[in-house]
């Protein structure tokens, strides 16, 4: 029963970050134009679902593919986590900025320190992941933090 209310949670807290997605990432950087540029061409929600879906599909990689016993150690987490951070901002850079650059925009400086911003939303993103999903796994569900 709690490990189910653990993936509902999960599922909650990722459903509202997909709502409220605009308003967080305006919260936690603001830039008059280069904000009206990203809201004005939706860019808020697709950097939000490319955030939502790395997050969810590597913790699930982890927990679900690797499962391994050799690779269930708490850092080996934090190299998942990593990839995670590393995969979301490299492809929400490039969409934003072929975006932005097809507009005539050159937000390359502001796009460099939104997607700092991203990347701290996406390990809190993959943590919720981690542990709305780890408790199935057979091999890694200790990981990262022992229950």
């Amino acid at each position: 029963m709690k490990n189910s209310i653990l993936l509902i949670a999960g599922g909650v807290i990722s459903l509202l970050f997909l709502l409220l997605s605009t308003k967080l990432f305006e919260a936690l950087y603001y830039e008059r134009a280069f904000s009206d540029a990203m809201y004005n061409q939706n860019l808020y929600f697709i950097v939000a679902v490319v955030t939502l879906v790395v997050a969810w599909l590597l913790a699930f990689v982890f927990y679900y593919v690797i499962n391994s016993v050799r690779f269930s150690r708490w850092f080996h987490w934090l190299i998942v986590l990593a990839a995670a951070c590393v995969i979301a901002v490299i492809t929400n850079f490039v969409l934003c900025n072929n975006s932005l650059t097809a507009e005539g925009y050159d937000f390359t400086s502001q796009l460099a320190s939104f997607v700092t911003v991203d990347l701290f939303v996406e390990a809190v993103l993959f943590t919720v992941a981690s542990f709305s999903m780890r408790w199935w796994s057979s091999n890694c569900r200790h990981t990262p933090i022992p229950e």
